[in-house]
């Protein structure tokens, strides 16, 4: 009896022992989120869409349902099938070709929350004005964005300015 009563001490301490993990093994690795692309595959041909990490939780949620749309097969028949998405701040717009690969997505959204380094810098360069109205622009032809800016319109007094600004918030014009 003694025997066994040792044996599951020494066998429970060990295995006490072997639970304990150095908290400096966790330092070493970073995480690092990788941008997403969302690839369906129809026949031979591939569709891409490049989702933008906006910080509206409207732009956001429109690119989500996007993603989730099944095309099926109603693009059959079709040279080109048109995907119109709405919501309160916007439009999403994807053209398909006549294979159901995307061709082209425009989204057009009014009045969104800024990213923090868009209202930096136009708070930066223009310290007195106010920031009225803006809209955002993203357009992707084959898995290439073509466009993605801001347009933000400011405000000092009577005079009003309309700025065009990329996410990372440089002014391209104004």
């Amino acid at each position: 009896m003694k025997a066994i009563i040792l044996f599951l001490l020494v066998s429970f301490s060990t295995i006490g022992f072997s639970q304990t993990t150095n908290n400096n093994e966790n330092e070493d690795f970073k995480i690092e989120e990788l941008p997403e692309i969302v690839l369906k595959k129809i026949g031979e041909d591939f569709s891409v869409y490049l989702p933008d990490r906006n910080p509206d939780t409207d732009v956001r949620q429109l690119q989500d349902y996007f993603i989730a749309y099944e095309l099926g097969k109603d693009f059959e028949g079709y040279d080109n099938y048109l995907v119109i998405m709405n919501n309160a701040k916007g439009t999403l717009t994807a053209t398909y070709n006549h294979k159901g690969k995307l061709i082209k997505v425009v989204e057009k959204y009014e009045n969104v929350r800024l990213p923090s380094s868009v209202i930096y810098s136009v708070i930066k360069k223009f310290p007195d004005w106010g920031i009225v109205d803006d809209k955002y622009m993203y357009t992707q032809t084959d898995g290439d964005v073509l466009k993605k800016h801001y347009k933000v319109k400011i405000k000092k007094g009577r005079e009003t300015k309309r700025l065009l600004v990329t996410p990372n918030g440089e002014i391209l014009k104004g």
